[in-house]
C-alpha cells in the first residue's frame, strides 16, 4: 500500500514539475522577445514546442521573431503552423496575408484577409487597411 501511494507520489511530482518547466520555457521566451533578445527566445520558444508541440503562441512569436531576422520562409512556415492548430488565429491571418501581399501573392492575401473580416474580433481595422493595400498594389 505504501508502495503504491509512492509511486503515486513521484508520478505527480514529476508530472507537475515538468508541466511547470514546459509553461516556462514560453514565459521566458516571451519576456526574452519583449527585451528584444531574438536569438535567446527563438530558442526558448523552440524549447516549449519540444514539449508543448500544440502551443500556437510559440509559433506565432517564432514567426514575428524570423519576421524582425528577415527569414521570409520560416516565417510563413510558423504563420501556417499557428493556423493549422488555430484557424482563427486572427493575427497570424493577418501576418500571413500581410507576407503574401509583400510576395505580390495578391489572391492569396486577399483570400486571408476575407477570413480575417468574417473572424474581425481584434483585426478589424487592420483588415480594412489590408483591404485597402491589397486594391490599391493589385492594380500597378
Amino acid at each position: 500500500m505504501i508502495s503504491k501511494i509512492l509511486k503515486i507520489f513521484i508520478l505527480l511530482f514529476f508530472f507537475t514539475n515538468n508541466l511547470f518547466a514546459n509553461n516556462q520555457y514560453y514565459q521566458e521566451g516571451l519576456n526574452l522577445y519583449k527585451s528584444k533578445k531574438f536569438n535567446e527566445a527563438k530558442f526558448k520558444f523552440e524549447q516549449d514546442i519540444v514539449y508543448n508541440p500544440k502551443n500556437e503562441m510559440s509559433y506565432l512569436y517564432l514567426s514575428k521573431i524570423f519576421k524582425k531576422l528577415e527569414k521570409k520562409e520560416l516565417q510563413e512556415q510558423n504563420l501556417n503552423t499557428v493556423i493549422l492548430l488555430n484557424p482563427q488565429n486572427e493575427e497570424a491571418i493577418y501576418y500571413l496575408a500581410k507576407l503574401k501581399l509583400e510576395s505580390s501573392d495578391y489572391k492569396k492575401s486577399k483570400e486571408l484577409n476575407d477570413t480575417l473580416k468574417s473572424l474581425c474580433n481584434q483585426f478589424c481595422s487592420e483588415s480594412k487597411k489590408l483591404k485597402t493595400e491589397i486594391e490599391n498594389l493589385s492594380k500597378k
